[in-house]
């Protein structure tokens, strides 16, 4: 091959070479843009989930706000606060809420009874006559929710219409027996008429309900009770206390006390 065939050929292979080379850069040059932009789209999806996160978060919170805040879900102070409602079951007398007994019918039922009212012992803690024996029956279970027609029934079921043939004395100012377990146990003993009848009614709230008492606590067996295990006045009785639960072990004994009141409540 003479000198100048040689130079074409050695050009020739030095163009080739050139374009090899460019094209080898230009992958690479290629590769390296595209990775740029694989970064700079992954670093924008990044941002893009990070973003849609906190705007979740955001709306997230929001939410629990207005349902804890009260907005458009429920008070805090209304949810956390226990709401005792009177349920009222078919054929069951409540002992918590309202009644339309009057003191009067109350007087009247003990009227027609034909015991005497014992006057004598009763004006010693306040209460002179029957009168303001019942009306002080009515304030005292008022003051507390309780239906006074329940308290004032239980007294006569308790005490024999005020004529005490049991352990306990009229002296005492005991109207339901507190304290009086059987045995010749006389039971727990009150300054006067108005602390005896407040005892007992809120002996019976405490049966009835776990709302606080109203009034300061005078019965001091109160916290031995088991709060509303017998919201009705059948459930008095241990016997038919669905619990077992109960303030005596006499078969009826709600029973017994209901029947009163109803015969109480057809007087006029």
């Amino acid at each position: 091959m003479d000198r100048k065939m040689k130079t074409i050929c050695l050009e020739v292979g030095l163009a080739i070479a050139l374009v090899v080379s460019l094209s080898l850069l230009g992958v690479k040059m290629g590769s390296e843009h595209q990775k740029k932009e694989a970064k700079l789209e992954l670093a924008e999806a990044e941002n893009q989930a990070a973003s849609e996160k906190q705007d979740g978060s955001a709306a997230g919170a929001d939410a629990a706000g207005k349902t804890e805040n009260g907005a458009e879900g429920s008070d805090p102070g209304a949810a956390s606060a226990p709401e005792t409602e009177e349920v009222i079951a078919d054929g069951q007398y409540p002992i918590m809420g309202n009644s339309p007994v009057t003191v009067e019918q109350m007087v009247s039922y003990f009227n027609s009874a034909n015991f005497p009212y014992p006057a004598e012992q009763l004006s010693k803690g306040g209460a002179d006559s029957i009168e303001t024996f019942c009306q002080m029956y009515y304030e005292e279970a008022s003051a507390e929710g309780v239906r006074p027609e329940v308290a004032f029934i239980q007294t006569m079921k308790e005490t024999g219409w005020l004529q005490y043939a049991g352990d306990t004395s009229i002296e005492q100012f005991n109207f339901a027996g507190l304290g009086a377990t059987g045995g010749g146990a006389a039971g727990n003993s009150y300054p006067d008429v108005r602390t005896g009848i407040r005892a007992q009614i809120q002996h019976l709230k405490a049966y009835a309900t776990a709302d606080a008492l109203a009034q300061e606590c005078v019965d001091d067996r109160y916290e031995y009770v088991m709060k509303g295990c017998a919201p009705y006045v059948e459930w008095l009785g241990q016997k038919e206390n669905p619990g077992g639960q109960g303030w005596a072990t006499d078969e009826n004994y709600g029973y017994f006390i209901v029947e009163m009141i109803h015969s109480m409540n057809q007087m006029k």
